[in-house]
């Protein structure tokens, strides 16, 4: 375990399906040194280490790296890791694939569970912290996993919360599941304050020439959208506060989905930032006041990231809100990965 100068001591970690690096913040800001981290998208990798250039990073396919090579290159031995966080792709095993549960999908990508598993047991961790959708709650793979992890010795346990009672300024139901090798490790209790969109996005400037390129991506909307836009009563209004005839004809034939072309309220926390974040059709992600949907910057922050997190410069916002809506949101992450820590280093001690 590698000690800091300051006489504390950080933890090794390593991040799996890391992709932008929103667990790895969050690690970071516990107290973790993160030493390794696997994904496949070449966008999110960049922007990865953009942010973390001293953590190695494996470009590839999970199915297609030996853990022995991960090993060997990031230079850990089997039992010497102290926590394997990640968060398998979710798609899945999340409710709008499954129709609110009630049809199953069978998406290959579920079976990435076993990738993480595969891990686990090649590396045996101290302690495994994973993070998915309130779906894989119900998923058989779940239950195959959490036994496997039993016959090996971890004790744990699962939750679902809501990270707006961690930290995050936004309503974001998320599984979390914490074990370690012969003992359970609690969860964080939550936090009494809720962070709301005006404390975190109330104060920047508006977008155009802000001079912070992820900030100032250009919206393109027809004039009648715009003209929509303008229509819908500020701070935490909804198309369905309009008279019928001031909708749009898809909307008028539509009586759900009242959180289309919806403003975000500002003494609130935010909704669930999506990668459809971009564009008001997707949900309430129009901006409390100011006539447009909310920036890719507004994004990263209500997400919980720091205000200086870089992505890379493309022209179109879906690329970036497909990474910020997929991320794990740090200071959830982060508050969960403080009570590993101090279990860990408790333990340390008591073995002394």
């Amino acid at each position: 375990m590698h000690r800091r100068s300051n006489g504390g001591e950080r933890p090794t970690a390593v991040d799996l399906f890391s992709g932008c690096g929103g667990l790895t913040q969050g690690l970071k800001r516990a107290g973790f040194r993160v030493v390794g981290a696997v994904d496949n998208d070449p966008l999110s990798v960049e922007t990865y280490k953009a942010n973390h250039p001293e953590v190695l990073v494996f470009e590839t396919d999970i199915q297609d790296l030996t853990v022995t090579s991960f090993k060997r290159r990031v230079g850990l031995r089997k039992g010497e890791l102290d926590l394997l966080a990640g968060c398998p792709p979710c798609q899945g095993f999340s409710i709008l694939r499954t129709l609110n549960g009630a049809v199953e999908v069978e998406d290959p990508r579920n079976d990435l569970l076993f990738e993480f598993q595969r891990f686990i047991e090649e590396l045996c961790p101290k302690a495994v912290m994973m993070e998915n959708v309130p779906g894989l709650e119900k998923d058989r793979r779940f239950k195959e996993f959490r036994d496997w992890m039993k016959q090996r010795g971890y004790l744990g346990d699962y939750r679902v919360l809501n990270a707006a009672d961690y930290g995050v300024p936004q309503r974001r139901w998320r599984l979390i599941y914490i074990a370690a090798l012969g003992k359970p490790i609690p969860f964080a209790p939550s936090s009494s304050i809720r962070r709301t969109v005006r404390e975190v996005i109330g104060s920047l400037p508006r977008p155009g020439a802000s001079g912070d390129p992820v900030h100032d991506i250009p919206e393109r909307r027809s004039e009648r959208v715009l003209e929509l836009i303008k229509r819908i009563p500020k701070n935490g209004g909804s198309r369905s506060d309009l008279p019928d005839h001031e909708q749009l004809e898809c909307h008028r034939k539509c009586n759900g989905f009242h959180d289309i072309y919806g403003r975000m309220a500002w003494d609130e926390p935010a909704p669930t930032i999506t990668s459809g974040c971009f564009n008001p059709s997707k949900g309430r992600f129009l901006h409390p006041v100011q006539n447009r949907a909310i920036t890719m910057r507004e994004a990263a922050l209500l997400q919980g990231f720091p205000r200086r997190y870089k992505f890379p410069t493309v022209r179109h916002k879906s690329a970036i809100a497909l990474m910020v809506g997929n991320a794990l949101p740090p200071p959830f992450i982060a508050a969960h990965a403080r009570s590993v820590r101090k279990a860990l280093l408790d333990g340390r001690k008591g073995a002394r």
